[in-house]
């Protein structure tokens, strides 16, 4: 996985609503270092310079390296909330981690090999039933993404977990089944579908 990114950050002295408002209107994102059976850390970010951060594919699979003036610690995004009128980041968690922590992740899959899919060739649609897959690691562990191989897969197949080669030391949260990642759909499947949504939309409009 990448290295950690480091990430410029400010003591906060004091919580509270009051003050997460004023820290706001000063252009900057209150915060919360956590975990790892330490004291948590309030800090601020500076707002535009983390919402390009944010923006970054991954965001919460990558460490960081927070650094509050002297100190700097090693985190993992866990949360961030949003304004629900601007859509702009209020606040965030970031959980404090070592070598030995394990962690639950979602990591975004990615899929290769589409041009060698027999069915997407005959104008199948890969139908991705998970975008990303919840598994757990160390926390120097996780990987950028989950690679899903489509090489021959044709019309009406399903790709399972059980077929995709996880990096070393990451498992599924999910160990009761062999869940499905993706179908290969026929067309006529497709547009089926499509004829049916119109259908649908056609009724409740009458």
């Amino acid at each position: 996985m990448a290295e950690a990114t480091v990430l410029a950050a400010e003591a906060r002295d004091r919580a509270g609503k009051g003050v997460a408002r004023q820290t706001r209107r000063a252009g900057r994102i209150p915060a919360v270092i956590y975990g790892n059976k330490e004291k948590p850390v309030m800090i601020s970010l500076d707002r535009l310079k983390f919402e390009r951060v944010l923006r970054t594919p991954g965001f919460f699979t990558h460490l960081f390296d927070v650094k509050v003036s002297d100190a700097s610690y090693h985190v993992l995004p866990r949360d961030v909330q949003f304004d629900p009128v601007t859509d702009i980041p209020i606040h965030v968690d970031f959980l404090r981690v070592s070598r030995e922590v394990k962690v639950t992740v979602g990591v975004p899959v990615e899929f290769i090999n589409t041009d060698q899919s027999p069915g997407l060739k005959r104008g199948g649609m890969l139908n991705i039933v998970r975008h990303e897959i919840e598994v757990e690691c160390g926390a120097e562990e996780i990987p950028s993404h989950i690679t899903v191989d489509v090489a021959g897969y044709d019309l009406g197949d399903s790709i399972h977990i059980s077929a995709v080669t996880l990096p070393a030391n990451v498992t599924p949260t999910i160990t009761d089944r062999d869940f499905t990642i993706a179908t290969i759909a026929s067309p006529s499947a497709v547009k089926s579908e499509a004829n049916s949504g119109e259908d649908t939309e056609a009724e409740e409009q009458e």
